[in-house]
Order: structure tokens, then sequence, then C-alpha cells
């Protein structure tokens, strides 16, 4: 432990260097997941840093879910897991949510979530279908005017259909994406008369492509959904600016 970080002599901001050199060694598994870090005394020798300049560093370094602050106990590496990540992804796409973000997030799907559902219906298995068959259920019991609880359920369906492809990183990558669908469905479909039920038919045609294994019919039945999303969010912008 005693040769584990050298001090630092950059001009730079302390913090921020004391930040990534601890980050690196996480990264680079000198300090495995679980590990328990030298305390704040040994740190600042190692680094010679004043305590102030570390803990900054260490506050930074548990803000972003990397280092476990115990109080009593010490600091240890923590178990960072897809839910850390995903929550970084989701905090830029909040506070970059326009009318852009919308539009590409359209675009993204269309390239993605075609291949998805063609994947899902090769590789879906009966528990899958089970559960995109719920999904869809729960979505004609809905009351259109529950906008939240009808997004919740959009939302649903595609993450169903994208742990039936049986790709981990797949579903991984599409959450964040999926977890914008009720904002970008209340700021599409409000006030659209008849998407309720657009919504349904889209949805049960993707489904029976899936159950029959057709990959090449789910992955139209996709694609033609996610391009009257993209053709009924564009007019929509388009009444907007004349208005």
């Amino acid at each position: 432990m005693a040769n584990l970080f050298s001090p630092i002599k950059d001009s730079q901001t302390l913090s921020q260097k004391i930040e990534r050199k601890i980050e690196q060694a996480i990264r680079d598994k000198t300090l495995p997941t679980g590990s328990k870090l030298p305390t704040e005394h040994e740190l600042c020798k190692m680094f010679a840093v004043s305590r102030t300049a570390l803990r900054e560093a260490l506050r930074r370094l548990s803000a972003r879910g990397l280092v476990d602050i115990k109080k009593g106990s010490g600091m240890y590496v923590s178990d960072y897991n897809i839910k850390d990540a995903i929550s970084s992804l989701l905090l830029y796409y909040d506070l970059k949510f326009d009318k852009n973000l919308i539009l590409h997030i359209n675009q993204a799907r269309l390239m993605f979530e075609p291949e998805i559902a063609k994947l899902a219906a090769i590789n879906r298995s009966q528990e899958n279908l089970d559960d995109i068959r719920k999904s869809i259920d729960d979505l004609i019991k809905c009351d259109p005017d529950h906008i939240q609880a009808e997004a919740d359920l959009i939302n649903l369906f595609h993450a169903k259909i994208t742990e039936s492809c049986g790709n981990s990183f797949v579903s991984i990558s599409m959450e964040p994406i999926f977890s914008l669908i009720p904002r970008m469905r209340n700021f599409i479909y409000a006030n659209v008369e008849g998407e309720h039920e657009s919504r349904i038919d889209f949805h049960e045609k993707i489904y029976h492509a899936i159950k029959e294994k057709d990959g090449d019919s789910a992955h139209a039945a996709m694609k033609e959904m996610i391009e009257h999303t993209n053709e009924t969010y564009i007019n929509k912008l388009q009444k907007y600016n004349t208005e």
C-alpha cells in the first residue's frame, strides 16, 4: 500500500488529480471491488496533499458511485453496477431533453429496435412471450387519460421485447432510451385522438410476429410503429411552428 499513489505535483486542481488517480486504480483493479482504501491520513501522505483537497476528491468519487464511505469503518471501492452507469446517462438525457433529443432518439430507435424485435422473435422463451402479452393486456385495460400509467406500460412493452432478444448488452444499452418513453409520449401524443387504440394495434402486430417466431415480420412491424411515432412527432412540431 505504501507505493499505491505518488505525490501530486501538477498545478491542475488537486482534487481532480486525486480523483483521477484513485479512479484509475479502481479501473485497472489495483483497488478491486470491495477493497478498503487507505485512511485519509495515509492518502494525504501518499499524495502529499491537504485533507481538504482529498475530501473533495473522495466526495466526488462517492457521488459517482465509485467509492463507498462508511462512517466508523472506512472507505471502500463500491460494487459498481449497471444501475450506477444508467443513472449517469439518465441524468444527461434529463438535462438535454428537448425537441432535438426526441428526434435523435426516434432516429436511434429506428436503427436498433426493428433488429431487436427480430432477435426477440428468434430467441424468445415462453416466459418472455407471456411477459410481452401481459404488458399489452395491461395497456388495453389502462385508462388513456392516465397518461403516466399508459406511458409506463409502453416502456415495459419495449423493455420486455429487448429482454427477449437474449443479449444482456442490448438490454443495458436500451434501458436509458426506454426510460424516456414516458416523457416522449407525453410530449408527442398528448391529446392525439385515437392514439391509444393505434398503439395497441401496433403492439398486437409485433406480439403476434414474435409469437410465431417470424423475425422478418417482427422487424417490419416494429419499424412501422416507430416510423409512425416519428411522423406524428414531426407533424406536431410543424403544427407548433405554424401557430
